[in-house]
C-alpha cells in the first residue's frame, strides 16, 4: 500500500479529533474531486513501519478519538489486503478508538467485504460535483451516506445500512 500524507489532530473527516491516513490509489476518478492527486495507486510513499509507528504514536493519545482511512479509495483493489490488516491491528489494539472509512463505492457494493467488522462508520459514495453541498457534515454531495457499520451489520438486512446519527448533515 501506498500513502500520501498522515493528518493529524483532524476535525474534518469523523467524530472528535483524529488520525487521517491519506491512502493512494482510486479508480472512481469523480469530477472535481478534492484530492485527484491520490488516484494514482503508485503514487506517493511506501507506508512501511515508520508509517505505523506514527499513526500509533497518534492513538497513543488519549484525545484522539480513532483513524478515518481516505485518500484516494482505501478500497481500491491495491489497498483492501493492507488496509484491513490496518484496521485490525488498531481495533485489537485500541479497541475504545472509532474506525471511520471514505470510499467511492456505495453500500451495497461493498457491504459483504471483511473488513467492515472492523469499522465504526463508511462514507460512501462518488462524490458528484452537481450535487455539491459545502454544508453538509463529514461528506461532499448528497448522494453520499453516512453509515453506521455497526449498526448496519447488527440489522436485519445488511443492505439496508443505518446511517450514522441519522445522517442530519
Amino acid at each position: 500500500m501506498r500513502y500520501h500524507n498522515i493528518t493529524k489532530d483532524d476535525m474534518l473527516n469523523g467524530d472528535g479529533l483524529r488520525v487521517v491516513l491519506w491512502v493512494a490509489g482510486c479508480n472512481h476518478c469523480c469530477k472535481g474531486c478534492q484530492n485527484p492527486i491520490t488516484w494514482d495507486a503508485a503514487g506517493g510513499l511506501l507506508f512501511d513501519d515508520d508509517a505505523k509507528a506514527e499513526i500509533f504514536e497518534q492513538l497513543d493519545k488519549n484525545y484522539i478519538s480513532g483513524i478515518t482511512f481516505s485518500g484516494g479509495d482505501p478500497l481500491h483493489p491495491a489497498n483492501r489486503v493492507d488496509v484491513r490488516n490496518l484496521a485490525i491491528e488498531i481495533k485489537e489494539k485500541y479497541p475504545n478508538k472509532t474506525l471511520w472509512l471514505y470510499t467511492g463505492f456505495t453500500w451495497e457494493e461493498i457491504a459483504e467485504l471483511s473488513i467492515m467488522q472492523y469499522l465504526d462508520v463508511v462514507v460512501e459514495g462518488p462524490f458528484i460535483l452537481e450535487r455539491r453541498d459545502v454544508k453538509l457534515l463529514w461528506k461532499g454531495s448528497d448522494n453520499q451516506r453516512v453509515v453506521d457499520v455497526k449498526a448496519t451489520l447488527a440489522s436485519d438486512d445488511i443492505y439496508k445500512p443505518v446511517l450514522h446519527c441519522g445522517d442530519y448533515a
